[in-house]
Order: C-alpha cells, then sequence, then structure tokens
C-alpha cells in the first residue's frame, strides 16, 4: 500500500475533538498569563525580567521539545503521547494555581510547556494521517481555530478575569477541562498513526536545543536587553553555530532525529518560506497595536483586548471555510487574497495618527485578520501534502519549529525597528523644539513636562508607523512568493499550469 493510500477510511470524529480541545486550551494558556505579569510581580514582589521568564521560559521549552516532536510522534503511540503530554499539563496547571512562591510557579509553567509542545505537531500529524488529501483543507480549516483564535482571545479573557479576579484564577478556569479532557481521553483515545523502532540520537537534541533554544531566547531577549548585550548576541550566535551543525548532522543519518530532506518538495519548501515570511511581518500588530492603543492614545489593557477580538472571532468563523476553498480552488488564489489584504491593510496601519477612531483600529485589525485566515493553514496544508505519509511527523515538526522561530525574529525586528526610528525621532522633534524655542520666555516645569511629553508620542507614533511600513514590504515578499503555489493532486504531484487551464476550460464548455 502507497504511503499516500494509507488513510483512515473514517476519520475518527470523536478522537480528533477531543485531541483539539487540549490543544486549544494549551495554546490558549501560551498567551494567558500575559496580562497578568504585572499582578504577579506585586505579589511576589519581584522586578519585571524575572517575571518576564513565565513567557519566556514557556516559549524555550516550546522550541526544545517541538523540533524533538517528529521523533516522538515515529516512536510512541499517539495515545501514550497524548496522555503523558495532558497529564503533565494538568499537574502545571494544578501547581501553578496553588503555587506559594515564584520558583514553584516558574517550575509549574514549564511543566506546562512540557505538555503543550507535544500538541501541535501531534495533531496535526492525526489530522495528516486521519484525512485523505482531497479533504485535508477543511479539516485543517477547523484546526486553524486551534492555531490563530486561541492565542488571540487569550490576552482579552485574562484582561477581564486579573480586572474582576485574582491571577490564579487563569490556572483555576483551564483545570477543569485539562481533567476532563484527561479522563476522557484515558477511555476513549485510540491509536491510528504508525510507530517505527527508532533509537533518539543524545547529541542531535542537545545541537536541537541550544540551537532553536538559543536562536528564540536571544531574539526574544532582543527588544529588552537591546542587540549589543552579551546575552542576546551570544545566544543566537551560539543558536546558528548549533542549527547548522545539527543540519549536517542530520543530513549525514540514516534515521535523523528531524529530516531536513523534506525541503526537496517543492511545494512544501515554498509554503515554509512564505510561513516564516508572513510569521516574522505577522506579529507587527499583535506587538504594535497594543503599544499605541495603550501607551500614546491612553486605552485601558481590556480595551486593547477588546479590539483584537473581533479579528479573532473573524478567523475562527472564516477557518473551516476557507478550509472547504482550499479543497475545491486550491490554495495560491487563496494565499495572494489573502496576502493582498493583508499587505494593503498593514500599509494602513502604517498612518496611524492622534485621532484614528477606536472603531476604526478595530475594523482595520478585523480585516487583517480576515485576510490573514486566507493564507497560513491553506499554504501550510498544500506543502505537507506533498510530502509522504512517513514524513509526515518531520514536515509538522519542522513547520512549528520555523513559526516560533520566525515569530521570535519578527518581534525582535520590529521592536528594533520601532525603538532606533523612536529615539532618532525624539532626538530631531527635541532639536527643533529648541531651536523654535524663544530664549527671552521662560518656560514652566509643566510647561517643559507637557512639550517633552508631546515629543516622546509623537516619536514614538513615528516609530511604530515605520514598523509597519517595514512589516509591509515583508508582508509584500510573501505575496510574490504566494504567486508561485502549485496545487498538490491526491496522488502528491504537483498540478501544472496546462492541466488547470484544460480542467477550468472543461468545467466552463460543460
Amino acid at each position: 500500500m502507497s504511503a499516500f493510500n494509507s488513510i483512515q477510511h473514517k476519520p475518527p470524529y470523536g478522537m480528533i475533538a477531543i485531541l483539539f480541545i487540549g490543544a486549544f486550551i494549551s495554546i490558549l494558556n501560551e498567551t494567558l498569563l500575559n496580562v497578568a505579569l504585572p499582578s504577579i510581580m506585586v505579589e511576589f514582589q519581584i522586578n519585571p525580567t524575572a517575571v518576564q521568564w513565565l513567557s519566556t521560559g514557556y516559549m524555550l521549552i516550546n522550541g526544545i521539545l517541538i523540533p524533538a516532536s517528529a521523533f516522538f510522534i515515529q516512536r510512541f503511540t499517539n495515545r501514550s503521547l497524548f496522555l503523558t503530554a495532558m497529564t503533565l499539563f494538568t499537574l502545571g496547571t494544578l501547581l501553578a494555581s496553588l503555587s506559594p512562591t515564584f520558583g514553584v510557579l516558574l517550575t509549574a509553567r514549564m511543566i506546562q510547556a512540557a505538555g503543550s509542545a507535544m500538541m501541535m505537531p501531534l495533531l496535526m500529524n492525526i489530522m495528516l494521517t486521519a484525512f485523505p488529501i482531497e479533504k485535508r483543507g477543511t479539516a485543517m480549516g477547523i484546526f486553524g481555530l486551534v492555531m490563530f483564535v486561541a492565542p488571540a482571545i487569550g490576552p482579552t479573557l485574562s484582561g477581564w478575569l486579573v480586572e474582576h479576579y485574582s491571577w490564579r484564577m487563569l490556572f483555576d478556569i483551564v483545570l477543569p477541562f485539562a481533567i476532563f479532557i484527561l479522563v476522557y481521553s484515558i477511555f476513549k483515545l485510540k491509536n491510528i498513526t504508525p510507530q517505527r523502532d527508532i533509537k533518539l540520537d543524545v547529541l542531535s537534541i542537545v545541537l536541537s536545543s541550544l540551537g532553536f533554544g538559543g536562536l528564540l531566547y536571544g531574539f526574544s531577549s532582543a527588544g529588552d536587553k537591546g542587540w549589543e548585550h552579551p546575552l542576546v548576541y551570544g545566544t543566537i550566535i551560539i543558536g546558528i553555530i548549533s542549527v547548522i551543525t545539527l543540519i549536517f548532522r542530520q543530513l549525514r543519518m540514516d534515521e535523523p532525529m528531524l529530516e531536513f530532506r523534506i525541503f526537496k518538495y517543492p511545494m512544501f519548501a515554498l509554503s515554509s518560506a512564505i510561513s516564516i515570511v508572513l510569521s516574522t511581518a505577522m506579529f507587527s500588530a499583535m506587538i504594535l497595536v497594543p503599544i499605541y492603543i495603550q501607551t500614546i492614545r491612553g486605552f485601558s489593557p481590556m480595551d486593547a483586548g477588546l479590539l483584537m477580538l473581533p479579528g479573532a472571532v473573524i478567523m475562527g468563523l472564516m477557518s473551516p471555510i476557507t478550509g472547504r476553498l482550499f479543497d475545491k480552488y486550491g490554495a495560491r488564489t487563496l494565499a495572494i487574497i489573502g496576502l493582498t489584504i493583508v499587505v494593503t491593510t498593514t500599509f494602513f496601519f502604517s498612518q496611524l495618527d492622534m485621532e484614528m477612531s477606536y472603531v476604526s483600529l478595530m475594523v482595520l485589525f478585523t480585516v487583517r485578520s480576515f485576510g490573514m485566515s486566507m493564507v497560513m493553514m491553506p499554504v501550510m496544508t498544500n506543502g505537507l501534502n506533498q510530502l509522504p505519509m512517513e514524513a509526515n511527523p518531520h514536515g509538522t515538526a519542522m513547520n512549528n519549529t520555523l513559526q516560533q522561530v520566525s515569530g521570535a525574529i519578527g518581534a525582535a525586528l520590529l521592536v528594533t525597528v520601532m525603538n532606533n526610528r523612536t529615539e532618532a525621532k525624539t532626538t530631531e522633534l527635541t532639536d527643533a523644539a529648541m531651536v523654535a524655542m524663544d530664549p527671552n520666555l521662560v518656560q514652566s516645569e509643566q510647561a517643559m513636562a507637557e512639550m517633552q511629553g508631546q515629543i516622546i508620542n509623537e516619536a514614538m507614533l513615528n516609530g511604530i508607523n515605520f514598523s509597519f511600513l517595514v512589516s509591509t514590504i515583508i508582508g509584500g515578499a510573501a505575496l510574490v512568493l504566494a504567486f508561485f503555489i502549485r496545487r498538490v493532486k491526491s496522488d502528491g504531484t504537483i498540478e501544472k499550469r496546462d492541466e488547470k487551464k484544460k480542467a477550468t476550460n472543461s468545467v466552463i464548455a460543460k
């Protein structure tokens, strides 16, 4: 039986549903804590650098374990993997809720991350195993609900909970769902993915951890510590050297931990390139809009979260629809239309001023989210469709790893661009104000403070706009790449232009 025919005849919808819920709450938990960090600082009397490790540590554990997920998915059954992951996540959630000290809370977050890291690659691999190529778009469209909606609603939900309850409620509200999913899966979860008796290469794990972990930490710390900090450029250099060494080692192995030879499949390589570019640009709105809303315009964190909520709802509603459209028309048309919307709306975000209404910002962000919903999953699914069945674990692990790293790089790049532009503009505006100031008039301290505040806000606004402009250019690169997408047929081959024209002419003739 060929790899492309070894698909489940009847997809296990009940099992997939429980996996969806498990993945949803684990990804939701990743962004749920961000708004609560100030409250945690006050309770445990710690500084911002220390509390940030609750987010950074979670991300690092994901960056270390996700590349190794290809090995775990091939070596162990999907049932044992999910039960282990869900057990770790549940224990971590319980420990976090009860944590008496910051050290215990940080340990709990690490345990949570160890469980959640396996969720996305495992769920994606099960989807690829359970559905044939011609139906994967619809299935992966529903999968987009987990991938995009969970992190989007996290800040809004946590903002409301922290405003009305203790930060511990963020864990208390997740815990019952985690326990239910764990108990239900013990009785109902079955095995559908094939296993192989492969051995784990310890050196590959070490290189992967140093490589991807170093890159994630270095780029994530750049916005706070600055690029000149030894810890930033040191970990990035270690990460680059380790990743290069890892690639060469994997290419020489018969049973690699992470198969880099999958990039010989052109549609997978192209989908990875588009995903990297888009992930780099995608974080612009998620990072810059809250800064603009809260710091410059003076809205509350809750308002910032609510502004993004309609976009999350639109992405959730569109994901299954986009999946069906992908099955019917392929990824190319969807990607071109979606990226055109994303690039256009990102450009409009580069024209922000002090007067733009809250509703206008919400509409613009929602339209941008609508465009984003038409791109990520269709492009990713089209690339995975070209891989043979035995390469699916490597494809899902590679996709998730590249998104983590490119997201961190994109966030660091855009924050750096914003900061540099803000500093330059502050100097320029301050010099201009000093020249224009009448030396014969004595300025009061209040007037000077007001002038300085206006200069800082105007400079930061200029920095945000310039970062969005850079993001627009990056998104434009993804749009250009989208024109090279070709549809993958049910036998794993790429549809050629003349085949598509014949099919179109046949439909027209009928």
